[in-house]
């Protein structure tokens, strides 16, 4: 009972009830955008489940869904849980902007259950992770901007002095993000659901992989990385290993990764020099990459026996080391040698998702589960036993999936570039996809075990709030009597 009378005084603090709401529904969209992903990946072994609902569940039309589902729903709502949760606790004081917080809420799932509607019915502007038509657009530039009043009018009344590093990183991923997409996003619409690019031709992908790359580069890692800058030491009860090193890191990351996006575009149409100027920063990047890895695994010194006991920890810990093999093998794959056996191959797929299961998802997980407990007053999860299960099964389902790519990727690289003497292709493109087909299966069932964890989270999740309602029904039962 101690716990939850603190919990309920902190309620009172910190505006936790639009924290609980993003967190909750981070798990939902998980669950959802995931599985959407096991369906998808299903129908590239068995082709005819593209013909369930014509057109609506060809796979050229719930891929971009997969991808907004995963990224911006359950990534968003995780980024928006964790940055509001943070930025309070940090700076001592309640969020800023009144009705401004419960709008950023209800508009960013505005804006998800809009992309669920339109992106089946093909309504699309056809550009990565950038699909949604312009009245959508419309909506995200308000609702981002509501969020940046939020942040940082949050930090503006703080009263502490100083601003927490997982706030330099959550502050830089609000203002790039709202750039790049206001950049990316700008299009003349000819109807409601039809627009056309406000850019074209080489310009246009060279627009679209800036905005591209820096939403990897800002949305799912600047941000993230603010969650491993406040939960990771929390986890662990131990201070941030180096301070001077996360401002180093900070100010090397944001510098360098805005430069990168070229490297998407190698052997293309767009000048020599913007594809060497992306391939030289992709590999600088390496260096800071590298530098906030280590300095999150080292904050483990001296707590490493935790993780026998912690699943919560382990699920933060290993996500780093994802972390650190993802920013090791983009950069490696964005020189021009490496890039032309990877491009266009399933490698590219698996290094997206080594960074999305292994990196995104992983700290974010973490990051409920520490989470959870605060916001319901209970010492811990409903069952740590569960999250432990959790963490197997998506730890085991995320080497499945990129191993699976990786050993696809190569195939599919080498069989494309076989010549005979004459100088004709050895295989024909059919005969790569057959070969592929291995990886594939293999892929589905990794992405089965991802999902499968999803759910036992889920019910976590539901068991973990639920207890907390029927331990306030049970402390205002003797008061009415």
């Amino acid at each position: 009972m101690g716990s939850h009378s603190a919990a309920v005084g902190e309620q009172q603090t910190y505006d936790y009830k639009v924290v609980r709401q993003f967190a909750i529904m981070a798990v939902v969209w998980g669950v959802f955008g995931m599985g959407m992903g096991v369906f998808i990946a299903a129908q590239l072994v068995w082709p005819s489940l593209n013909d369930l609902v014509q057109p609506f569940t060809h796979f050229g039309r719930l891929r971009p869904l997969h991808t907004n589902a995963v990224i911006f729903a359950f990534g968003g709502c995780a980024l928006f849980a964790t940055s509001y949760y943070v930025v309070q606790r940090t700076c001592q004081t309640k969020l800023f902007g009144g009705f401004l917080v419960p709008f950023t809420f209800w508009g960013w799932q505005a804006v998800i259950v809009l992309a669920a509607i339109t992106l089946p019915q093909g309504m699309t502007s056809s550009k990565e992770y950038a699909e949604l038509e312009w009245p959508i657009d419309i909506l995200i530039t308000l609702v981002w901007v509501s969020y940046a009043v939020v942040f940082f009018g949050t930090i503006a009344k703080r009263k502490t002095s100083h601003i927490y590093v997982a706030n330099w990183f959550y502050g830089a991923f609000i203002v790039t993000v709202a750039m790049l997409h206001v950049v990316n996003s700008a299009a003349v619409p000819v109807t409601l659901t039809k627009s056309y690019s406000a850019y074209a031709g080489a310009m246009d992908a060279m627009v679209q992989w800036w905005y591209g790359h820096n939403a990897v580069g800002f949305f799912l890692t600047a941000g993230f990385l603010g969650m491993m800058y406040y939960f990771v030491p929390k986890q662990a009860g131990r201070p941030v290993y180096s301070y001077q090193l996360s401002i180093v890191h900070f100010w090397a990351l944001i510098s360098l990764y805005i430069w990168a996006g070229s490297h998407h575009l190698h052997y293309s149409a767009l000048p020599d020099w913007a594809q060497s100027l992306g391939m030289v920063m992709s590999l600088i990047l390496l260096a800071p990459s590298w530098g906030g890895m280590i300095n999150g695994i080292m904050t483990l010194s001296g707590a490493w026996h935790k993780l026998r006991t912690d699943p919560t920890l382990r699920f933060l810990v290993v996500s780093l080391s994802f972390y650190g093999m993802s920013t090791f093998e983009g950069p490696m794959m964005a020189i021009k040698t490496v890039n032309a056996l990877s491009h266009d191959t399933d490698w590219t797929i698996g290094h997206v998702h080594s960074g999305a299961l292994g990196w995104v998802a992983m700290i974010s997980i973490g990051s409920i589960y520490h989470l959870l407990p605060v916001l319901t007053g209970r010492k811990e999860m409903w069952s740590v036993k569960l999250i432990n299960i959790h963490f197997w099964l998506a730890t085991v389902g995320t080497v499945l999936y990129i191993a699976a790519m990786w050993v696809n990727g190569i195939t599919q690289g080498m069989m494309w570039r076989a010549f005979n003497e004459d100088g004709t292709l050895t295989y024909s493109f059919i005969q790569s996809v057959v070969a592929s087909e291995p990886g594939y299966v293999v892929r589905v069932i990794g992405g089965a075990f991802f999902v499968a964890g999803m759910l036992i989270m889920a019910y976590n999740t539901y068991r973990t709030v639920a207890s907390e309602r029927s331990e306030e029904e049970s402390a205002a039962a003797p008061q009415a009597a």
